[in-house]
């Protein structure tokens, strides 16, 4: 590590240019190249997937996405010749329009389910040749057009469905910008420099331009959601921001101490930078986790997380460096001038490292409070405990599943076709089951009339289409429309209904397959396949970090507390967010309504929050271990880690919450719901688990923590985050840490 920032010093120039050049450049290629983005929810072996393969087989004008085009008239019917004049052409026009199978009109004797009772509201259904996520982004741009084309007074017209959304697409609104901003303030109040507070900003935001570059052009070698670049940014900006904060906090502590730069960023770079890679690595590491799901939509999000965190890693460790080494004293003078809070050795004293007995002054606000934590360990454990216990409860109600389109903002026309299907149809209009047939030899018509009088028959199902028959004759589609919305608990209970009770025995009695298919049923099956998964992923995330942690800090108590504390913390901002998403409990503070919640926001939370509670756990539990090191005792151990590392994780963490908690200003429910789940995260793990949770506990424990069998002792690797200087390991005494021969640097492994 000290050869690689004392090359990024020396070659300052180069790196920083380079940085530069490579950012402008990947952004070049990128806008040139443009962005492909693509969503694959098939889950193999699914209901959902077989019909949509057998389909892409037998029947391929019905294998792609169905949208919808609404129409409302406010004065007389359907039927009269202005509206037909207007919604006619409208419709011959959308079936010209690439990768457009078919249509199917409410004029048209097939369409006659697609007439409301008073024939004041209609819909004609768009079938493309092709599932949404493999057209492109803009494939239902003309159609929005064509529909915005229409003017007749009293006609409302809309279009909704999954390539009319892809389209729309979304915006994230000032989330980026509100998020700098509020990093910016807390570095200021943090650094008191504008110097001090713009170089932790200048290093994640060319760690993220050149990161969201290359995801552009990753979407031309895998499958990714147009989310994923906004999901990037926002774990980005939070991890690159804070491992730089912590070198910067690093070097100030050297150089006001050693009043060097370069011995200083060398300091800064051997104990700071070691602790962030192996955070950054725990970070990608459980996000490439998300593998172990076996679930395609996660691949993308993941690579294109671990992306922008890489970026930023390696931004930190070579970037900045070179940018400490250029401005560094100014840093420190613009910060000591207000204060005067630290003392500059004198220049004999430039080439040693810190004293190793140096601690926060006792009469700091952080001091304090681990005073607190050492004289009231046991209702400080206990009341803290108990809150996280209290928010995780709502997770017992956890449902998962995609949200519809009535949770898109009302300026979008998927929105408005949406509630005027609702009010015209009923909810469960806009997401329609897909009925795919496999056709008997012998009198498949009867079949069909039989399938059709027991579908329509099913409580919850309003009302079934005349089926279509596959060019081959094998295969039969018809629609199913649901009671209750795409999003509803009840139509997760007809789909398995239908799958498990109606159809098993209509095939039984007839010998004629029928698999309940479409976007409504697949998402269904995507939420229950991933829901089944969770258990593996989350096991092998903690077992990951739990091995890290022992060969990291030599402890067996440590690895365990760490993956309780972190499971209560995942399972509290997951409770936090039932209880606003799904309960709708402040849903109007947030903008946001009652409704399920996104699959996958549990597993890229999981991921991302464990792999940031690393980091704040290898920043505070090793300052503790510093000071047990040095004066073996296990209390006053506790009180200096908590003193020295409070106020830059409180800090880092405040910076966490505001990005993630920016991206609630946006107008898409997924991010909305991820970005608030993870700032609940950031805010809980590191005000009451690392501030209170965590030193309360450890001091309860005591000496303990730090007991290692001999054995076991002998069979770990070494692996060092203190640094060059960092202490020495040994067993002695049944297991016990020999401290080291020598001194230790001030903060060495933080």
């Amino acid at each position: 590590m000290r050869r690689l920032a004392r090359w990024c010093m020396t070659h300052r120039r180069r790196v920083i240019l380079g940085w530069l050049a490579i950012a402008v450049l990947v952004t070049v290629a990128a806008h040139a190249i443009g962005p492909s983005y693509s969503t694959v929810f098939g889950i193999p072996g699914t209901q959902s997937q077989h019909a949509r393969e057998l389909l892409k087989r037998e029947f391929p004008a019905q294998s792609g996405d169905v949208d919808t085009i609404v129409l409302r008239t406010a004065h007389g019917t359907i039927d009269s010749p202005k509206v037909r004049a207007a919604i006619e052409p409208l419709l011959k026009r959308v079936t010209a329009l690439p990768h457009v199978a078919g249509i199917v009109s409410p004029y048209s004797s097939a369409g006659a389910v697609q007439v409301s009772a008073n024939r004041m509201t209609a819909f004609a259904t768009v079938n493309y040749d092709r599932p949404a996520n493999l057209l492109s982004t803009n494939a239902g741009t003309p159609l929005l057009a064509d529909v915005k084309a229409v003017h007749v007074p009293g006609l409302q017209v809309a279009a909704g469905g999954e390539v009319v959304q892809q389209a729309e697409g979304f915006s994230a609104g000032p989330a980026t910008g509100v998020g700098v901003i509020a990093a910016l303030l807390i570095l200021l109040l943090t650094f008191g420099s504008v110097a001090a507070a713009g170089l932790p900003l200048i290093t994640a935001g060319l760690g993220l331009v050149t990161g969201v570059a290359l995801i552009g052009i990753a979407t031309h070698v895998t499958n990714m959601s147009n989310i994923s670049p906004d999901l990037a940014l926002m774990i980005g900006l939070g991890v690159g921001i804070d491992y730089a904060l912590f070198i910067v906090t690093r070097f100030r502590e050297s150089y006001l101490a050693i009043g060097d730069v370069e011995l200083s960023v060398l300091e800064a770079m051997d104990t700071s930078g070691r602790a962030i890679i192996l955070a950054g690595c725990t970070v990608m590491i459980a996000l490439l986790g998300m593998f172990a799901t076996g679930v395609a939509f996660m691949y993308g999000l993941a690579i294109a997380a671990v992306i922008a965190v890489f970026l930023t890693l390696l931004a930190s460790l070579t970037l900045l460096p070179a940018l400490l080494a250029r401005f560094g004293p100014r840093l420190v003078r613009a910060g000591d001038a207000g204060g005067g809070r630290f003392r500059r050795r004198r220049p004999a004293e430039t080439h040693s490292t810190p004293a190793p007995g140096a601690v926060a002054s006792e009469h700091s606000a952080w001091r304090r409070w681990s005073g607190t934590v050492q004289r009231h360990p046991r209702p400080l454990a206990l009341v803290s405990f108990v809150v996280m216990v209290v928010l995780v409860t709502p997770v017992l109600a956890l449902r998962l599943d995609e949200s519809d389109a009535g949770n898109n903002p009302t300026s979008q026309t998927s929105r408005h076709a949406f509630d005027l299907l609702a009010q015209g149809f009923g909810q469960g209009f806009n997401g329609p089951l897909l009925l795919v047939a496999e056709l008997p030899p012998h009198d498949p018509a009867t079949a069909l009339s039989t399938l059709r009088t027991d579908v329509a028959g099913t409580p919850g199902v309003v009302a079934v289409t005349q089926p279509r028959i596959s060019p081959s004759g094998t295969v039969a589609v018809m629609q199913a429309y649901p009671s209750s919305a795409p999003e509803a608990l009840a139509t997760v209970e007809l789909v398995n209904h239908l799958r498990h009770t109606v159809l098993p025995e209509f095939e039984q009695s007839t010998a004629t397959p029928v698999l309940v298919g479409g976007f409504t049923a697949g998402s269904i099956d995507f939420s229950d396949y991933l829901a089944n998964r969770l258990p593996l992923f989350f096991g092998l995330v903690i077992l990951l970090s739990a091995v890290l942690l022992l060969v990291v800090f030599r402890s067996v108590v440590i690895p365990v507390q760490a993956a309780i504390l972190n499971l209560l913390t995942v399972g509290a901002a997951l409770g936090v967010t039932v209880a606003v998403f799904q309960w709708g409990w402040l849903g109007g503070l947030f903008g946001v309504q009652k409704g399920p919640i996104e699959a996958w926001v549990p597993v890229i939370m999981f991921a991302v929050v464990f792999g940031l509670s690393m980091d704040y756990e290898v920043f505070l539990v090793s300052r503790i271990r510093e000071r047990w090191l040095l004066r073996r005792d296990a209390s006053a151990a506790v009180a200096e880690g908590v003193s020295l590392t409070g106020r830059v994780i409180t800090a880092a963490a405040a910076i966490m919450v505001c990005v993630f908690l920016s991206f609630v200003l946006g107008d898409e429910r997924t991010l909305k719901e991820f970005g608030f789940a993870l700032a609940v995260a950031v805010f809980l793990d590191a005000l009451i688990v690392r501030c209170m949770l965590l030193p309360a506990s450890l001091e309860l424990i005591g000496p303990i923590t730090w007991r290692l069998p001999s054995w076991l002792e002998r069979l770990l690797p070494q692996i060092n985050v203190e640094g060059a200087h960092g202490p020495a390991r040994g067993p002695v005494d049944g297991g016990v840490s020999e401290p080291p021969a020598g001194p230790i640097p001030a903060g060495a492994g933080a």
